[in-house]
């Protein structure tokens, strides 16, 4: 899979036709890396306004003022988003709420891959899982409702609003050994047995989970409305999951240096795949893992009977979780079923 995601696959530019004049989009952690790419390219291709959602609005507004200096027309703004905090995500989505244009698209880039075991002060969850997934997942609920609005309200030629998660092929080989606890998520808060291993292990699982949450997710929201996609944009250098590579053992920075010479794509090649998801995609990939420009299937657990009771603990204790943003009362909202099933295997 590796050498199909990165070799014989090869990056396709999007269409010089595509224009996302008249629209609105959101970018978590664009300020750098493959998101700050993405707006690039969005801005290239004629998008009217930009909201750069960051953790640090000093970090974001030195990338959004390059950004200013080559898209004079484009309207762009750095709004502050810790997805370490349940009241920053639910402040930015009430932000979104507010647009006088409404939101068509929604690309959720931000996330963390740590060597150490931390967990996040605030929530009690550790970090990886708080961010890639669990702030991930409220901020695609609370942005629903906005993006379905929009949809109502807009152009028809702009088509269905877009709900991008980024996702990684790593998540369809996690090992996720204790897929059948119940509860299910107080098993990522504890640090038995941490290392280097089970750091790369938790940030795959993180990706596992995030996808079957999209499914689901994809299930309550009409495609017609709403197009909800994760996607893999390959392995890149020089993005900021790959910061904390500083602090390891010299013969891991050698072999991941030397990894990324070799076979890692660029930001841009990378961003390529987030343009393609929203824009060339269509309804057949509602609810769909999209790598190599293509639907892809999930982690073979999510095609078992055990995987699907997984997904539904996963979901029912995430709903749990979040109650707190009337997250149930959101999703009850949203009437009408879309999406295709799950990928076949083959």
């Amino acid at each position: 899979m590796f050498i199909e995601n990165q070799f014989r696959t090869k990056p396709r530019r999007p269409p010089p036709s595509l224009t996302f004049s008249g629209q609105t989009a959101v970018i978590t952690g664009s300020n750098m890396g493959i998101g700050l790419e993405c707006a690039r390219q969005m801005l290239d291709h004629r998008l009217s306004h930009l909201i750069m959602a960051v953790r640090s609005l000093s970090k974001g507004e030195k990338a959004a003022e390059m950004l200013r200096k080559t898209h004079t027309n484009a309207k762009i703004e750095v709004w502050e988003l810790d997805m370490l905090s349940y009241p920053s995500v639910q402040a930015f989505a009430k932000r979104c709420d507010s647009l006088s244009e409404g939101l068509n698209i929604a690309i959720l880039n931000a996330g963390v891959a740590h060597m150490n075991f931390t967990i996040n002060s605030s929530t009690g969850h550790e970090e990886i899982i708080q961010v890639n997934y669990i702030s991930t997942a409220l901020l695609s609920i609370l942005l629903l409702p906005v993006l379905s609005k929009t949809r109502r309200e807009s152009l028809p030629e702009y088509g269905p609003s877009r709900l991008l998660i980024v996702s990684s092929a790593l998540g369809l080989f996690s090992k996720f050994p204790d897929h059948a606890a119940v509860p299910l998520l107080p098993t990522f808060d504890t640090e038995n047995g941490w290392d280097l291993r089970a750091a790369s292990e938790r940030y795959a699982v993180s990706k596992t989970l995030i996808n079957m949450f999209m499914y689901r997710l994809s299930r309550v929201v009409s495609c017609k409305d709403v197009i909800i996609d994760s996607v893999e944009p390959g392995y890149t250098k020089w993005t900021g999951l790959s910061r904390e590579i500083s602090s390891a053992p010299l013969i891991m920075r050698m072999v991941v240096w030397l990894m990324q010479a070799l076979t890692a794509r660029t930001p841009e090649e990378a961003a390529y795949t987030y343009v393609d998801a929203v824009s060339v995609k269509g309804e057949e990939s509602h609810g769909c893992f999209v790598m190599c420009y293509r639907n892809w299937p999930f982690h073979q657990l999510t095609y078992t009977p055990e995987g699907r009771k997984t997904m539904e603990q996963l979901w029912n204790e995430t709903m749990a979780e979040l109650e707190f943003a009337h997250v149930q009362e959101i999703i009850e909202s949203m009437q009408g079923k879309g999406g295709s099933q799950i990928p076949e295997t083959n």
